[in-house]
């Protein structure tokens, strides 16, 4: 892969004269965003498959379900706010082809069965990830819901009050309805094919801490439970069968088993796709020129390992780094990467990756023993943090970290003084 430097990057290249974005998710409209803070003169054409506005995702599993929140009041930007800054929005377009020759972008489009052509300077691939589905026995009934989009939120919504709720994967979305759906009343269980809640983001106190949470709200988790068959009576759906032969009761199936980046047109331009599109530092695809922002992108470590970030913090850094390689200016350097989930009362809040690390400490506030935080370290080297219900210790260690300097795993482990107080030093 190249490094996206030469030619791309610095005071000396052109910007292009038409930049094309296909997505309209966070990451999309926030390069948008910075391309004209930064004044980028050429035209901006976002292209969303969706009929609504671009809205935030975070509130679907939460405000929404609740009822404290509606189409209106999530959306990311005013209706006027594109005109007025010459971005040009098109929405219910799916671009079904794209080609890239002599330097230009070529995309197919269809909107209402009618095929237009589209052609610009310089490509964006915002297109996200659509919510896996299972593979069982009466998984197409429609009361088998995902939640990815706004439709799949109102759908949700509307099941709620039917009867009991299965969730069927122990992830973030899934908590998150999970806790929600409880709050309104709802019977829920929560089945995990794995031996904990969120194996694959945070570490096991953690993981065990927000176990006993959801089960004190009074939702049933069912862990190392595999489903192999949604149960239906003709057109009422009765609940989930798992391989032990037990049936969960369900009137609604939420099913929140991870997400599949849309790589359909990077694989078109023939660019490296791993689990998604590979990208560099610098949000340049394998070839260079093709810029991937977003849900849909797969990172490169410093030691080669590939990986993918999901949240908003991500969305932003890269729509800020990709804005200054179409404007040609210097790309800033990233923060360290952070990410948060509600869930009922209980709020976790992440800073940094804990994959590679090599030790951990658990720091319990005796006074207050919701606080919780889990220090994760590599070679006596704070990389990362989970704080549940700890917001102040988790702006102190975002700090810190942002910053490459922490006090040992000695200092940190001394319980008597304030995680706050620690890092004060580093912080100043």
């Amino acid at each position: 892969m190249t490094d996206g430097l030469a030619g791309i990057v610095g005071p000396e290249a052109s910007p292009p004269r038409s930049v094309a974005v296909v997505g309209a998710s966070h990451a999309a409209v926030h390069l948008a965003d910075r391309l004209r803070a930064i004044r980028y003169p050429g035209e901006i054409t976002l292209i969303s498959h969706e009929d609504h506005l671009p809205y935030q995702r975070p509130p679907l599993s939460k405000a929404m379900l609740k009822g404290e929140a509606n189409a209106d009041s999530v959306l990311l930007r005013d209706p006027g706010y594109y005109p007025d800054h010459r971005i040009g929005l098109r929405t219910g377009v799916r671009v079904t082809g794209v080609t890239h020759v002599d330097g230009r972008y070529i995309l197919e489009m269809v909107r209402d069965d009618v095929t237009e052509s589209l052609e610009v300077d310089r490509l964006v691939l915002a297109t996200g990830a659509r919510a896996r589905v299972l593979d069982l026995p009466g998984a197409d009934h429609p009361d088998v819901l995902v939640l990815r989009e706004i439709h799949d939120a109102h759908r949700l919504l509307s099941r709620i009050a039917a009867g009991p709720v299965a969730v069927i994967g122990g992830g973030f979305i899934g908590l998150e309805v999970a806790a929600t759906a409880r709050a309104l009343g709802a019977p829920v269980t929560v089945i995990e094919a794995g031996d904990r809640l969120l194996a694959r983001a945070v570490g096991p106190s953690t993981a065990e801490t927000l176990l006993t949470a959801h089960r004190a709200m009074g939702t049933v988790v069912e862990l190392g439970a595999t489903p192999v068959e949604i149960v239906t009576d003709d057109d009422r759906l009765l609940g989930v069968r798992l391989a032990d032969g037990r049936m969960i009761p369900a009137a609604t199936v939420l099913v929140g088993v991870g997400a599949s980046p849309r790589t359909e047109l990077a694989e078109q331009l023939g660019l490296d796709v791993d689990g998604g599109i590979v990208v560099d530092g610098n949000c340049l695809a394998s070839d260079g020129h093709t810029i991937a922002i977003g849900d849909c992108t797969v990172h490169v470590s410093e030691t080669g390992r590939r990986f993918r970030l999901e949240s908003v913090d991500n969305a932003t850094e890269q729509a800020v780094v990709a804005a200054s390689v179409i404007a040609g200016l210097e790309v800033p350097s990233r923060g360290t990467p952070w990410f948060w989930s509600d869930q009922g009362d209980q709020k976790l809040q992440i800073v940094g990756l804990i994959g590679g690390h090599t030790s951990a400490l658990l720091r319990v506030d005796p006074d207050r023993p919701r606080r919780r935080v889990a220090l994760y370290f590599a070679d006596e080297e704070l990389v990362a943090a989970e704080c549940l219900n700890s917001p102040a210790d988790f702006v102190a260690l975002r700090s810190a970290l942002g910053r490459g300097s922490c006090p040992s795993p000695d200092v940190l482990a001394d319980l008597s003084v304030p995680l706050k107080k620690l890092l004060a030093p580093v912080r100043t």
